[in-house]
């Protein structure tokens, strides 16, 4: 019977975290829709998602963030985000961390998402990791939209780990390849709660705060494409420091 219950609970928490993500969607769909006609309208459109879908949510599940600064990112600069991935909720939550405009590099098949997908695929980056030539794209629209003045987000690990027994994976080179060839900052930063809160096994999840924690950025000023596999392992590793510490 307590088994039962528990299954009960988790798959309410369930659904009221879709009708979270849906209900906003829904509600500024007309303002959402006009900020996402053109590129130039796009940091509008983030302090919408930002203010009015990412932080709702997080509160509404009862889970509100809670994150701390090494270093601040500065107002009008652009920078390469980089964090851990393990929970839906890794979204919301980096859209809490950085007020400065950003754009999520992805895979593709999010778009597959109802109601998400739609916005999903007007204002993302999408990748096919397993097409080569998709991936050089990236970085062509990558380029335009720093070109902008916005930032960019990428997940290095390329995705969730299907292991959740995996406290950390291998990265991928794309962000710090990225990041050298445009000499922008790398912000390393640490999600220590979203699996707990909300992973990606549907009878798991529990309120409860999100912390997260900024680190002290990585300058890629001075270096160039063979630094890429140092400066990779150097964020990861203090990621991974950071979460074996938590």
């Amino acid at each position: 019977m307590v088994s039962f219950l528990k299954k009960v609970g988790y798959t309410l928490y369930r659904v009221w975290f879709y009708i979270l993500v849906a209900l906003p969607i829904f509600l500024f769909f007309p303002f959402l829709l006009l900020f996402t006609l053109s590129e130039k309208l796009y940091p509008q459109f983030f302090w919408l998602a930002r203010n009015f879908w990412a932080i709702p949510i997080l509160y509404g599940m009862g889970c509100p963030p809670k994150i701390r600064y090494d270093e601040k990112m500065e107002k009008g600069k652009s920078y390469m985000l980089v964090a851990n991935h393990t929970s839906m909720l890794d979204i919301m939550l980096m859209l809490c961390v950085s007020k400065n405009p950003f754009v999520f590099v992805g895979k593709k098949e999010l778009v597959k998402i109802p109601v998400f997908g739609f916005f999903y695929k007007r204002v993302c980056i999408l990748v096919d990791r397993d097409d080569a030539k998709s991936r050089t794209g990236v970085y062509r629209r990558a380029q335009r939209r720093l070109n902008q003045g916005l930032s960019i987000c990428i997940f290095p690990e390329g995705g969730v780990p299907d292991d959740e027994t995996v406290l950390l994976d291998t990265f991928k080179d794309g962000a710090f390849k990225m990041a050298i060839a445009h000499n922008i900052p790398v912000v390393p930063i640490v999600f220590y709660d979203n699996k707990e809160r909300f992973s990606f096994s549907f009878f798991s999840g529990s309120p409860g705060v999100l912390r997260a924690k900024v680190h002290s950025f990585f300058d890629t000023q001075h270096l160039s494409e063979i630094d890429k596999a140092k400066l990779r392992e150097q964020v990861r590793d203090v990621i991974w420091r950071e979460l074996l510490a938590k």
